[in-house]
């Protein structure tokens, strides 16, 4: 064995193989850092804390290969890619390969995307892909997650031709393909970049997707040119998520905190209007991200064109990141005229309405409600806090004669 290359690795991610004399791959596995986790073969408790087949590996192994990669997503995308690929026998002694999760995509106009065990594969039919097994089920939750979030995608509980869209729809995870808010080209553009993501080429799909971008640019779609670029740059932070170290599973704060933007009106009888727009994120007011607008398409009181215009003027700014809800004051003509501003804009975003009584005392709310109860403190939290800003920054813009 080669101590010292082993000794040598870089502290960075990746996929290291453990060869034997005639160069035969034993063993592959995946890290966060290759030195400390090569490093940790050679430990006097190998035989305690790893069992001794792998101590049996390493007597065999004469020699130590690894291949660094940007991230930790991408080394255990990788790590499965090449285990189906060569097989090594270690790697299928060590645990019954069978039990491994694997990533399946069904053979139909709107592809689902599932995890099936490798045992159960045989019995399934109608697929069209099947990528790993996976050797942590835990991991591969958490890398889908991610990827979900970037790409979203239809899962079983996603039934075609339905009259309301399903759950995923409304937490922004599913395109829309319940209720036809995605077409067939669309979603298979999507299943492609999904697939070389799973294939772990993830340098292939942010360059197919910085070609698009600038294609879109020069046709000037902006709008589409920018949803891109957030999806360029997510790709390129989830270097940020730690998937492997000691098996402490967390996503990164860029990917997993839930924003809630509320947005509000104030006017003085339907003069001078003006709007807000508070945040909140992971369940924490954000003051740094609050915005305040100028209502300049209505010189009377018109509280729902008055809010569409904000929301419209908001999406002008995709490097502010996109909410996970959006939250209103009134009823079912905000909730419409703000669907109507994302739709223009092709985001889907799910928005809740909260409806006061003549006291202006929260009672109820409507848009998706079941959805909206699992945020209710956060809702409210968010609607009085942009009532506040609104009245706040009317006063002092009419007090300083800003408005006219």
């Amino acid at each position: 064995m080669d101590y010292k290359k082993a000794q040598k690795l870089p502290d960075a991610p990746g996929v290291y193989f453990f060869l034997d004399k005639r160069k035969k791959i034993l063993y592959i596995g995946k890290a966060t850092s290759l030195q400390d986790r090569v490093k940790s073969y050679f430990a006097g408790d190998l035989i305690e804390t790893r069992g001794p087949l792998l101590v049996k590996m390493i007597e065999e192994a004469h020699k130590i290969e690894y291949k660094e990669t940007a991230s930790v997503l991408e080394a255990l995308l990788l790590e499965a890619d090449l285990i189906k690929k060569f097989r090594p026998a270690y790697n299928t002694k060590e645990k019954d390969d069978k039990s491994f999760l694997c990533v399946v995509i069904t053979k139909e106009d709107f592809p689902q995307i599932l995890t099936i065990r490798k045992k159960d594969l045989s019995a399934r039919t109608g697929l069209a892909e099947v990528y790993g097994p996976f050797t942590s089920g835990s991991q591969l939750k958490e890398a889908l997650k991610i990827i979900r979030k970037i790409f979203p995608y239809r899962d079983e509980k996603c039934k075609l031709n339905s009259k309301r869209p399903c759950f995923n729809y409304s937490i922004g995870l599913c395109p829309g393909t319940c209720i036809g808010a995605i077409d067939k080209h669309c979603y298979a553009i999507r299943i492609r970049r999904i697939k070389l993501f799973l294939s772990g080429n993830i340098k292939k799909l942010t360059s197919d997707l910085e070609k698009d971008m600038k294609s879109l640019a020069k046709e000037h779609k902006f709008e589409a040119a920018k949803i891109l670029r957030d999806k360029i740059y997510a790709l390129n932070h989830v270097q940020d998520v730690a998937l492997i170290k000691d098996d402490n599973l967390r996503a990164g704060s860029i990917l997993d905190a839930f924003r809630i933007e509320s947005y509000d009106i104030a006017h003085m009888g339907g003069k001078n209007m003006v709007g807000v727009m508070v945040v909140l994120s992971g369940g924490m007011l954000d003051k740094s991200a609050y915005r305040k607008f100028k209502i300049r398409g209505f010189e009377n009181a018109n509280d729902p064109g008055a809010l569409k215009e904000m929301l419209s003027r908001r999406l002008n700014h995709p490097e502010w990141p996109m909410a996970n809800l959006i939250v209103v004051d009134g009823g079912v003509a905000q909730i419409n005229v703000m669907n109507q501003a994302l739709k223009e804009r092709g985001v889907s975003i799910p928005v809740l309405s909260v409806v006061k009584d003549d006291k202006h005392k929260a009672k109820g709310l409507l848009g998706d409600v079941a959805f909206g109860a699992k945020y209710k403190k956060e809702i409210l939290l968010s609607n009085v806090e942009a009532h506040r800003f609104a009245i706040g920054y009317h006063k002092k813009l009419r007090n300083k004669n800003f408005l006219r």
